[in-house]
């Protein structure tokens, strides 16, 4: 590619999109490299293409549908300039201006790069799981606890998260079964005394989720006890995994700083990563929030600090 663009944004969650929407009206005219559609890691639009209703997005006061925020986004960057190419990045060469991006063998290059590739929950790899995520197979409890009111519900896990995100559904359901497949927690012992001390919380010591049942709508889990290997069913109405997430950064391994689970290292107050020139948002480096909301907040600083260290660099 003979031109070099001022700005190539990788990803195209709401980090993405909104980095997109900045610098498109800042005229900067970004190449959005937006990810491949079977992609489950890093599709176009990012996670919230697999959510179905979401109602804590500000400005949409009856609630938004998932795919339907994105395409939004999108449209919103379109109208601004925002060049999209629906392929996924294969290579990136950061060693020296321009920076090089490929999909496959097609080259592109930037003056800066925006990384917005997001994180993908860990999931149990059982038959329905797919199939019924957002139908009551949910990997977010801040997102979808308020769905189940007044329900039976089950969370997976054993760690703080998941801990965290049980005590947190007690808000909602009548009842809260935490399944683990160890006789003791791995979360701190002033969460696990939490989980002990709160009765809407029951605990089902040494059992995996074998089975999710249900064609439109989750009807219950079979579970399987690891010590003896029989089998019970849980008619739960709601399946919260969490068992953690891992963000999309194969691509960027030893090339930008990573801390020791694999997000990106950004500088304090800034989206700025090791390489200058090359700025993160997103999921891909917020291992805390893990919000629209706050990917878009972060999606809006990177396009902000992309535009002043290009003015900085006189481009």
């Amino acid at each position: 590619m003979s031109d070099v663009a001022n700005v190539i944004i990788v990803g195209s969650g709401p980090a993405g999109l909104t980095a997109a929407i900045y610098t498109a009206r800042a005229s900067l005219s970004p190449i959005v490299i937006e990810g491949e559609p079977s992609s489950t890691s890093d599709q176009p639009g990012g996670q919230l293409m697999l959510t179905t209703e979401v109602e804590n997005f500000p400005g949409f006061p009856e609630g938004i549908m998932g795919p339907e925020l994105m395409m939004n986004f999108r449209a919103q960057a379109e109208r601004f300039g925002a060049q999209f190419i629906t392929e996924k990045v294969t290579a990136i060469d950061v060693e020296s201006r321009p920076y090089r991006v490929w999909v496959r063998d097609t080259e592109y290059q930037a003056h800066s790069l925006i990384v917005s590739t997001g994180a993908r929950a860990l999931m149990l790899g059982i038959d329905g799981e797919d199939r019924l995520l957002g139908h009551g197979v949910s990997t977010c409890a801040t997102c979808d606890g308020f769905f189940f009111r007044g329900q039976e519900i089950a969370v997976v896990g054993g760690g703080d998260s998941a801990i965290e995100e049980a005590t947190f559904l007690t808000k909602f359901a009548d009842k809260v079964t935490l399944i683990h497949r160890r006789d003791e927690f791995r979360a701190s012992k002033i969460m696990q005394q939490r989980a002990f001390d709160n009765p809407k919380i029951e605990i089902l010591w040494n059992h995996t989720v074998t089975a999710i049942n249900g064609d439109s709508r989750l009807e219950g889990v079979d579970v399987t006890n690891t010590v003896d290997g029989t089998v019970s069913t849980l008619p739960v109405t709601g399946l919260f995994v969490a068992i953690g997430h891992r963000p999309n950064t194969d691509l960027f391994a030893g090339i930008l700083d990573m801390d020791e689970t694999g997000y990106l290292v950004t500088a304090p107050g800034s989206t700025a990563t090791n390489i200058d020139g090359v700025f993160a948002c997103g999921d891909v480096q917020d291992h805390t929030y893990r919000q629209a909301i706050t990917a878009a907040g972060s999606g809006c600083m990177a396009a902000i600090d992309a535009e002043r260290w290009l003015e900085a660099q006189h481009d």
